[in-house]
């Protein structure tokens, strides 16, 4: 018998439900059993549904004889179930990886509750990802299970069938079955949570919820939604029935009137010509389960006192409102845009002060290194940060913020005397003689970039010469951190600045940090004492709309067990059992110091990482397709950082057998440290001030990477070689160089 019983009902959905089938027959997870259920769908999903339980046999087909309806497919998938745990998906829905893995767990971890509520997220048709907005109502903490009396707010969260997985003997037990109707979800989820006898939450997102462009069932304009009375009139008859309940009428009465004022207010719901029934039928059921000396919400009484022409008239005086205040704000603005443009071209009149600005795209980087050394060797400098809203938190603490858009930000971008950046200062930037501009770049270029972009068109999304180009006139200073990086941006960024081929500055920290700092920072991420942290950072995919990893990394976590730890820096939320997610940190460079090794693909972060000496391993499970769309400066399958790994398989091997800091890896890294990171040393900030700021043309020299000292990590796993370990030396000469 199978933990879980998963069922599929499909009607319409022909263009979603391989992917759908797809996501429940990859879990990691495997003990389930996949019933779908072909309701006499006019299109292909029957075919889709055979060809499935043709190659796979824990799929079981089911055809109805004729179009029955959700509820009525639902309920003939359950009579063939035979899992301890019903799970319900729509056939244009998926379940994320290792979703049933976590629901297991969670199962297990809370004594076969009757009922486990998960969460989801909305995959919208445009590739966003939007997480439900009630999710801290499935917070774990606290007793589990529970009975809905301790937890009254779930009832709260989107009332439908496929956020829950249910006990299969609870439900037959008390006999539920979905109705039959456009809104079958609410007479059963109402009853089921009332019931349950134990309710435990998960608090992960376990199916993506598709919303679609067009043809949502519930999006769409019909008589259907007239349903709506009937179902909670279903509703109220089970609690009718038992007196144990009845202490539930008042709350489920707000939900109820909540939920008609939604359909009523909502213009892609009610035909043209039926508000006015609607409303009466609800001001109906508004008196008729109206439960006495209970307060009703002030949002009630568009229902309590059936105001629909007064409605009308409000809605109609709100959109006369909302035009008049759009117009009004598009004046503003172009008026404000117009001062400030003003406020600009007299500020470039006025001479430039000893201010110096900084601003990154994103985190911190080498612009707030640089700040730093400004301010430690040019302290007569003031100097500034560019915080833009929502990024507030990745402000280095020191320098003056700046907001853009204000009158603060285009005086400081029009008289300050050195602006340095790793992006444009969002377009805004007129250099005027006198001006320093800095240009930093984003780290080592292993992807194509600048005009290179130019040809492959996926990449590059539409970006052109003259948008590309346009930056490049006004800089001064180019950074690079290797002869690679030197001859890459004066090839495909060209311009009549000059090369700081310096080193990083991003990069000094590793050679300045200590073990306490080290430590400091593992506390501060949670890391448990003794686990090996891995970094996992993989690379972003600009040819990809949704930017799952391409790794599994929760389950990847499970097989190496829990000595190990993965901090997750994804492009998009990761959570599960040891794994931490930390997307939003604001310092890549923290991670790193606090990891005991990298896992990456093919993102720029590995020749950063190297400076550290510390592990790191490369999963290339994708990098065909990268190279196809994004193309690769490096064959990194010549000269990898460390031990590679083509698929999940081989990347558990990898670190279970030791591969992953083994003495070949350390060869590897030392060949690549000396080709991506040679200036590294520690001082590239300070060359790079003494050069612009200082005017010194003679950097200081630059100590070779077999003789640095970089921060140590947690864990002295590295075993030594045995004998010495020659390396190539990169191409070029070793000391530093300030021309092209």
């Amino acid at each position: 018998m199978p933990r879980f019983s998963v069922i599929v009902p499909a009607y319409r959905v022909q263009a979603y439900l391989p992917a759908c089938l797809d996501s429940v027959l990859s879990q990691s997870y495997a003990d389930l059993e996949l019933i779908a259920v072909d309701d006499r769908s006019p299109d292909a999903c029957g075919a889709i549904i055979d060809e499935y339980a043709a190659r796979d046999p824990r799929v079981k087909a089911v055809h109805l004889a004729g179009n029955q309806g959700l509820g009525r497919a639902r309920n003939a998938g359950t009579a063939e179930a035979t899992g301890d745990y019903l799970v319900f998906l729509d056939g244009d829905d998926t379940l994320t990886p290792g979703a049933l893995r976590a629901v297991a767990d969670r199962i297990g971890a809370t004594g076969d509750p009757d009922v486990l509520v998960f969460d989801y997220a909305r995959a919208h048709w445009d590739g966003r990802l939007v997480r439900n907005r009630l999710a801290d109502r499935l917070a774990e903490e606290g007793p589990a299970p529970f009975r809905l009396a301790d937890r009254p707010g779930l009832l709260r969260v989107l009332m439908v069938a496929w956020n829950k997985a249910y006990r299969r003997e609870f439900v037959a037990e008390h006999g539920f079955a979905f109705p039959p109707g456009y809104y079958e979800d609410t007479a059963w989820t109402f009853p089921v949570l009332l019931t349950a006898g134990s309710i435990a939450t998960l608090d992960r997102v376990c199916v993506h919820y598709r919303q679609r462009r067009r043809g949502s069932i519930l999006g769409t304009v019909s008589h259907r939604h007239f349903d709506l009375f009937e179902q909670y009139e279903r509703v109220f008859a089970f609690v009718e029935e038992r007196p144990e309940l009845h202490r539930w009428r008042p709350e489920l009465f707000v939900r109820m009137i909540d939920h008609y004022v939604t359909v009523f207010t909502r213009r892609d719901r009610l035909p043209r010509g039926t508000h006015g029934a609607f409303l009466r039928r609800a001001r109906a059921h508004y008196r008729r389960y109206r439960v006495p000396g209970v307060p009703v919400p002030p949002r009630h009484a568009l229902v309590r006192f059936g105001l629909h022409r007064t409605f009308r008239a409000l809605q109609a005086a709100a959109a006369v409102r909302r035009r008049a205040q759009k117009s009004a704000a598009g004046l503003a603005r172009a008026v404000r845009t117009g001062v400030l443009g003003l406020h600009h071209r007299v500020q470039s009149w006025l001479p430039l002060t000893d201010t110096a600005v900084f601003e990154a795209e994103e985190g911190r980087g080498d612009p707030a290194a640089l700040e730093e050394a400004f301010r430690a060797h040019a302290p007569w400098l003031r100097t500034a940060w560019v915080v833009r809203p929502g990024q507030e938190h990745t402000a280095p603490p020191g320098p003056r913020p700046l907001t853009p858009g204000t009158a603060a930000y285009r005086t400081a971008l029009a008289r300050s005397r050195y602006l340095v950046t790793d992006a444009d200062f969002g377009g805004r930037l007129r250099k005027r003689p006198g001006q320093v501009v800095v240009q930093t770049r984003q780290g080592t270029p292993l992807g194509h970039a600048g005009l290179d972009l130019l040809e492959r068109p996926a990449a590059a999304r539409g970006l052109g010469a003259t948008e590309l180009l346009r930056g490049a006139d006004q800089w001064d200073y180019v950074l690079s951190g290797s002869r690679h990086t030197t001859l890459i941006w004066e090839r495909v960024l060209p311009g009549r600045y000059t090369t700081l081929e310096y080193g990083l500055p991003r990069n000094d920290v590793f050679q300045r940090a200590t073990a306490a700092d080290v430590a400091r920072l593992r506390a501060d991420l949670g890391l448990p004492e003794g686990a090996v942290a891995i970094l996992y950072a993989p690379a972003h995919r600009e040819h990809r709309r949704a930017q799952d990893p391409p790794l599994d990394v929760e389950r990847l976590a499970r097989r190496l067990g829990p000595r190990f730890v993965i901090l997750a820096r994804a492009h998009v939320p990761v959570r599960g059992a040891g794994v931490i997610d930390v997307r939003a940190h604001p310092d890549p460079a923290a991670l790193c110091l606090a990891s005991d090794a990298l896992l990456t693909d093919h993102a720029p972060v590995m020749c950063d990482y190297a400076n550290l000496d510390r592990p790191i391993v490369l999963h290339t499970a994708e990098r065909a397709v990268y190279e196809a769309v994004r193309g690769l400066y490096a064959d990194l399958r010549a000269c990898p950082p460390g031990a590679v790994a083509a698929d999940e398989e081989e990347l558990a091997a990898v670190f279970t057998g030791g591969d992953w800091c083994g003495a070949r890896s350390a060869r590897l890294r030392a060949a690549f440290r000396e080709r991506f990171g040679p200036w590294d040393d520690g001082r590239a900030a300070e060359r790079v001030v003494r050069r612009v700021v200082l005017g010194e043309t003679e950097p200081a020299p630059v100590v070779p990477p077999g003789a640095r000292a970089p921060a140590p990590p947690a864990h002295a796993f590295v075993p030594a070689h045995q004998g010495p370990v020659t390396v190539p030396r990169p191409a070029g000469l070793l000391p530093v160089t300030g021309s092209r």
